[in-house]
């Protein structure tokens, strides 16, 4: 009865602030899902086989289904949408429950992305005060600021891909960093044959085709292979900056500050400050906030602003998030605004 309450008190404040009810499909193809929304979603789905042998499974996650939804239904003007449900997930807690009921809310295709996050936040932070539930604490993180930063380093294309790639893996990205640091992937050897043969293909017809490839071409690629700044000092004071940002730990009104001096220090571009608005709209919230730059990492399909809030056990109540990626990994021909959060009522009793 009080699970009932809390959802009838939620979905009046959702409604108050103009979220229309949306009804996703429980039933998902699990194929397209991870195709397009990456590995991390396969340890999550409940899957099975239906009588054509095609692979679904029960919604992981509202978000994607809501998604998909609006996908469907080929809508190009911005969803103001509210649901109310259950995702099916597994947990390698065993703790945790499966089935996960949740309301949520999401923004999509609105272009006003920094009033948005802002209002999700507090939409969401709303609702939870008509449970009565105190000592809420948020924490927040900013997962472009780590595009930004990996962008604005000396390091080889292959290199920055690698590292944004693989983010969301930590421990397969501190191995990375390990890596990059020692040079351990790269054979001295084969960088002295590569810049031999460049010399050499130099004296040729650009031109003359080989293995289907214009001379011109190859020299192209090895030009920044062998430009590639390689040296282990170098990486060894990048791996230091880039394991500095993750150590970022501090109350959202000092974040500014804190980003600021960390830029000055390490002489980067100012480029990573480029845009801190949804940060210092977010300071403005009355809870005790804390911002991590480490945050945010577990799920693919962030993209810039990430929070979570906490009651005073420490449980997550509610996560969410800006996701502007996530409609094209879903089929949509181009990115597409969004940003949506969800209430886990499974957690709102202390």
């Amino acid at each position: 009865m009080k699970s009932k309450n809390y959802s009838e008190n939620i979905i009046k404040v959702f409604k108050k602030d103009g979220f229309v009810l949306s009804e996703p499909d429980v039933l998902l193809d699990s194929d397209y899902i991870i195709q397009r929304s990456g590995e991390n979603f396969r340890k999550l789905m409940l899957t099975f086989e239906d009588d054509t042998g095609k692979s679904m499974c029960l919604r992981p996650d509202l978000t994607v289904a809501s998604c998909i939804k609006y996908l469907k239904e080929n809508s190009k003007a911005t969803s103001k949408i509210f649901y109310s449900g259950q995702a099916y997930r597994r947990s390698s807690n065993p703790k945790e429950k499966v089935i996960n009921d949740q309301l949520g809310v999401e923004i999509i295709g609105s272009k006003k992305k920094e009033i948005d996050d802002e209002k999700v936040l507090k939409t969401i932070l709303k609702s939870i005060d008509k449970t009565k539930i105190g000592n809420i604490s948020i924490k927040v993180g900013d997962v472009s600021l780590f595009e930004k930063l990996i962008e604005s380093l000396k390091i080889p294309e292959r290199w920055r891909l690698r590292l944004k790639r693989h983010f969301w893996r930590p421990q397969y990205f501190e191995d990375l960093l390990n890596r990059l640091e020692t040079n351990s992937d790269v054979d001295p050897v084969a960088i002295d044959l590569d810049k031999k043969k460049f010399s050499e293909m130099k004296n040729l017809d650009q031109n003359k085709e080989i293995a289907n490839r214009k001379v011109s071409a190859i020299l192209s690629r090895f030009d920044r292979k062998i430009k590639d700044p390689r040296l282990f000092l170098e990486n060894k004071k990048i791996v230091k900056i880039i394991r500095e940002f993750l150590k970022i730990h501090c109350s959202i009104d000092k974040t500014e500050r804190t980003l600021k001096d960390f830029v000055k220090k390490y002489k980067l571009s100012k480029n990573i400050l480029s845009d801190l608005t949804a940060i210092k709209n977010l300071s403005k919230i009355s809870y005790k906030t804390i911002f991590l730059t480490n945050f945010g990492r577990d799920i693919e399909y962030y993209t810039g602003i990430v929070f979570e809030i906490y009651n005073s056990s420490k449980k997550e109540i509610a996560r969410g998030g800006r996701y502007d990626g996530l409609l094209k990994s879903l089929g949509s021909k181009k990115n597409i605004s969004a940003v949506g959060a969800a209430i886990n009522l499974n957690n709102l009793k202390e």
